[in-house]
């Protein structure tokens, strides 16, 4: 499916309130925070492991799927949050449709590891409470986004997964398919609240 991302990158930064002065905020807590980035992730992939949404995981993927995280908690510390980062955070979410984990697993890992953040900058900037304030707001805004835009994707894959298996079911073309829902878009006509004033 064809993406405007840059679009995507405006829509996800207004929904999480990311704003300049906030990613100027987690590139310069990056030096802060990137030391503590292994430790973080071995902690949050062990409370992983004892939840029971994540249960039926395949233990040998845990130690990839570690590495990857650290790859991209990397990256979310160097204030480059335009369109290469959206389209980053998609292709992950992708993945993650296609690894078949549920997306419980995915909100529940975001927790984790943003609980465990907060730990390290309230250890970190605890003395200044101000700045403390921005950076977890920066922390928060971040990784809201970076949800945003893997639940999205993610979405989407599961529907086009699903679409895939109607159609070898029916035995219908995807231009048939294609064809009726545009006729569906057609004769469909949603209500706005003005039309039913």
């Amino acid at each position: 499916m064809a993406h405007d991302f840059d679009q995507l990158t405006r829509n996800a930064k207004a929904l999480s309130g990311l704003t300049p002065e906030l990613e100027l905020i987690l590139q310069q807590t990056s030096s802060q925070i990137k030391t503590k980035l292994g430790i973080l992730t071995e902690d949050c992939y062990q409370k992983l492991s004892m939840i029971e949404e994540a249960a039926n995981l395949p233990e040998g993927r845990f130690e990839t799927w570690k590495a990857a995280q650290l790859g991209w908690m990397d990256i979310l510390f160097n204030g480059q949050y335009e369109q290469a980062y959206v389209e980053y955070m998609y292709e992950i979410g992708f993945i993650h449709a296609k690894e078949h984990l549920p997306f419980e697993c995915i909100a529940i890992g975001m927790t984790l590891i943003n609980n465990r953040l907060s730990a390290i900058l309230v250890d970190s900037y605890g003395d200044d409470k101000a700045y403390l304030t921005k950076v977890l707001e920066a922390v928060s805004a971040i990784t809201g986004l970076s949800l945003l835009i893997m639940q999205q994707s993610y979405q989407e894959a599961r529907l086009a997964g699903e679409l895939e298996k109607f159609l070898m079911i029916s035995g219908m073309s995807r231009q048939l398919f294609n064809n009726l829902a545009l006729a569906y878009k057609d004769v469909c006509v949603v209500p706005t609240p003005q039309s039913l004033k």
